[in-house]
């Protein structure tokens, strides 16, 4: 047995939806399914206007190109994220401008952005890491306050709320992925959100290599190929039924992993994944940190935890270190949360042998004696 660290959760009904678009013969950037798709996914996030894409870094690329970032602009990015948040303010010739994590709850600190802000910054991207929401109020606050967008990066955090208000429906536009580890798929795909219709007319043409609508194969500016194809929205259309039901799962199993692991937590050996009070968040990947005081590596840790049939992930490498935009400064609360941090198995398919065995196997790596956790069982 091996537990992976993340599957999708594909049944009859995605099945059904692909056959009903292969017979009716569009299986491309047309059909049915993209429009209900892109409708019904806003309409759930609360924001008026969809654009289904390729998958969630041409989504980023798109909203940066919409909002007419370009060379010599800074857009403020999180350092903690996947690289594709900053590989596409590069795309556009801009410069990625890299802020610390905030220590208790994992995101962008917004208490950090001010200082990174100079006369050629033009947006902010926070990202929804993990499944948890940043604080809105205050991004939102600062973009205010200095005339900038607000690029919401929502690709892991699928429902999750702020202040009981959807992800997604803050900022100028919001980037989704629906890669086959997030919270919905549709094997590849993603999806742009925005209430201003301007933009999601912009991004259309933009996303389909530009072209006149009152023209065939009249183009006046440089676009791209980023649509999405009906057969992938097909799979979005049904998945996103069952998101909810997936985030109700989500939420059990963090629960359980936070209950049952919470001895070591007060034994300083590891600190659970956060949930701020203002926040729901989604637990697309339920995180902890290997303390120090553990006196096993995270790395080590994840190796042995390898060798029984549980697959983890390390958390993102800090962009600021990676060679391509090493900015040779120091954001220690992300460096920190690098070095401890680990994604365990989160999918919406385990049931409770898996936890139970998931669990155990902690206890037994850390502890590494069977008192110490046998009676939780």
């Amino acid at each position: 047995m091996r537990i992976p660290v993340a599957e999708p959760c594909i049944g009859d009904e995605e099945l059904k939806n692909v056959i009903e678009a292969v017979k009716s013969g569009w299986i491309s950037s047309k059909g049915k399914f993209i429009e209900e798709f892109e409708r019904e996914f806003a309409k759930y996030c609360g924001v008026k206007y969809g654009v289904a894409t390729a998958n969630g870094t041409v989504a980023l690329h798109l909203a940066l190109k919409a909002l007419g970032i370009g060379k010599g602009d800074e857009v403020i990015v999180p350092t903690l994220t996947f690289v594709a948040t900053a590989n596409t303010v590069t795309y556009c010739g801009a410069n990625p401008i890299f802020v610390d994590s905030h220590p208790e709850y994992w995101c962008i600190n917004p208490e950090k952005i001010e200082e990174k802000i100079t006369p050629r910054t033009k947006a902010i991207i926070p990202v929804h890491l993990y499944g948890h929401p940043c604080n809105m109020d205050r991004i939102m606050e600062i973009a205010r306050n200095y005339n900038l967008y607000v690029i919401e990066d929502a690709a892991e955090a699928h429902g999750a709320e702020y202040k009981g208000r959807k992800v997604g429906s803050f900022g100028d536009i919001s980037c989704f992925s629906f890669y086959g580890n997030k919270m919905i798929t549709t094997g590849e795909g993603g999806m742009c959100l925005t209430n201003n219709e301007e933009l999601a007319e912009r991004m259309r043409n933009l996303r389909d290599h530009a072209m006149s609508k009152n023209r065939k194969y009249w183009h006046e500016t440089i676009g791209f190929n980023y649509r999405m194809t009906n057969l992938q929205a097909a799979v979005g259309v049904a998945q996103l039924k069952k998101l909810d039901e997936f985030i109700e799962k989500k939420r059990r199993i963090a629960k359980w992993y936070s209950e049952e692991l919470k001895d070591l937590e007060d034994k300083g050996l590891i600190k659970l994944h956060p949930e701020m009070p203002w926040a729901k968040c989604v637990y697309w990947m339920y995180s902890i940190l290997i303390e120090d005081k553990a006196k096993i590596c995270r790395d080590e840790f994840m190796k042995r935890l390898e060798k029984i049939g549980i697959e983890t992930r390390p958390f993102f490498v800090p962009m600021h270190l990676l060679p391509m935009y090493n900015s040779r400064e120091r954001l220690p609360i992300a460096e920190d949360l690098a070095r401890k941090g680990i994604n365990l198995p989160s999918s919406v398919t385990l049931d409770k042998s898996q936890m139970t065995f998931i669990i155990q196997n902690i206890f037994n790596v850390i502890i590494n004696e069977n008192s110490i956790y046998s009676s939780h069982f």
